[in-house]
């Protein structure tokens, strides 16, 4: 989608006095101790987010300008410690009085190396997808629920070179850096062929290393375990995937997949059950309350009591239908499926002498008394 000049320029000034009240942290989903690699993964992930041409949500294209504001200051050593220390009218004072607010468009294309379609080209590490079980109640009403996966990310102490220092990385002597040696065969007595061949020395790669990194012993990974926050919308549907873009392993040699969780709800014994919007639910009642009717309330999944009233018999097995009280329904939360309750009914173990002769009485009349006695 083209966008014209006169367009981004008013983008720039409509969001000019929002931006300068902002946190460039929170804009960027940040603290104050964020590191080089974390503001670049967050402006990767947000920028990618609020994209005019992947997000045609209102508003989309203000939070686009300030998360690359946000970028453009937090990455530059200078500028954040001016930010860190008198906030943004100190960076008025230090350009001259006034912000230069760059292009938001350019600062993508430069991170990127070009829009969507250069990074296409990248070549991008797996995607891992899980199962993640969470109880009924959190799905009813929605929740956010921490947890941790351990994954490789690149090495700090060599930014994923694998070296000791930028001085231990030597261009191949065998190679010339170039990756690859031209061996020459002979096919006949005079003749001979030439042909390429992955230099054995650097494994292709043109370098060589005099000392690995202390830190991940040249393996450019380290293990590390990275916390998130997994947000279930009321009335998910089974199998609801939630991505978290480029949360994948790191490599120094591609960017890093997604982290895609399929949200299912954890079997339990008894109680609630779930069929798309429906819910399920078996209560046990006496053998008095299915003769005799009665009332009694059902604590819901978001500790509401839920009236159950029934008036003369209940058979052993009878459904139930409520209506509303189902599963919020998926995008629409104030709307739900129905609720069906199952009626269990259990008979007592044995009978008293009186009780026996009080049902007697009941269902033969009282001239039944006398046999019921024998």
């Amino acid at each position: 989608m083209a966008l014209n000049p006169l367009f981004i320029l008013l983008a720039l000034l409509a969001c000019a006095v929002l931006i300068s009240a902002a946190d460039l942290y929170k804009v960027l989903e940040l603290d104050k101790s964020a590191s080089e690699q974390d503001i670049k993964k967050a402006y990767k992930r947000l920028s990618r987010r609020y994209h005019p041409d992947k997000n045609n949500d209102p508003g989309a294209e203000d939070k686009f300008v300030e998360v690359a504001h946000a970028y453009e200051v937090l990455s530059d050593p200078t500028k954040r410690q001016i930010y860190d220390r008198h906030g943004e009218e100190g960076l008025k004072a230090h350009e001259g009085g006034q912000h230069q607010y760059t292009n938001p468009f350019d600062v993508f294309s430069q991170f990127f190396g070009g829009g969507f379609q250069a990074q296409e080209q990248v070549r991008r590490g797996p995607t891992s997808i899980s199962e993640f079980e969470v109880s009924l109640a959190d799905i009813y009403n929605g929740a956010s629920i921490d947890f941790m996966i351990k994954k490789r990310v690149l090495c700090d102490h060599c930014r994923g070179s694998g070296a000791a220092s930028d001085g231990d990385i030597h261009s191949c002597p065998d190679c010339g850096g170039s990756g690859v040696r031209v061996v020459k065969q002979q096919i006949f007595p005079g003749m001979f062929a030439q042909s390429q061949v992955t230099c054995n020395k650097c494994g292709g790669r043109g370098r060589i290393i005099a000392r690995l990194c202390p830190a991940c012993g040249g393996h450019k990974v380290l293990e590390h375990t990275a916390h998130f926050t997994l947000d279930v919308p009321r009335g998910a549907p089974e199998g609801h995937e939630v991505v978290f873009e480029g949360e994948g392993d790191e490599s120094p040699d591609w960017e890093p997949g997604d982290v895609v969780l399929r949200v299912r709800s954890r079997s339990e014994k008894g109680g609630w059950r779930r069929k798309e919007s429906s819910l399920y639910w078996k209560e046990t009642i006496g053998i008095d309350e299915a003769l005799l009717g009665f009332t009694r309330n059902l604590t819901h999944l978001d500790g509401r009591l839920v009236p159950l009233v029934r008036k003369g018999v209940t058979q052993p097995g009878f459904v139930q239908n409520i209506k509303g009280e189902g599963m919020p329904l998926f995008n629409h939360p104030t709307a739900h499926g129905d609720l069906f309750v199952e009626y269990n009914v259990v008979l007592p173990t044995q009978l008293s002498k009186e009780t026996r002769q009080g049902l007697a009485e009941a269902f033969h009349g009282k001239s039944h008394r006398s046999h019921s006695e024998l």
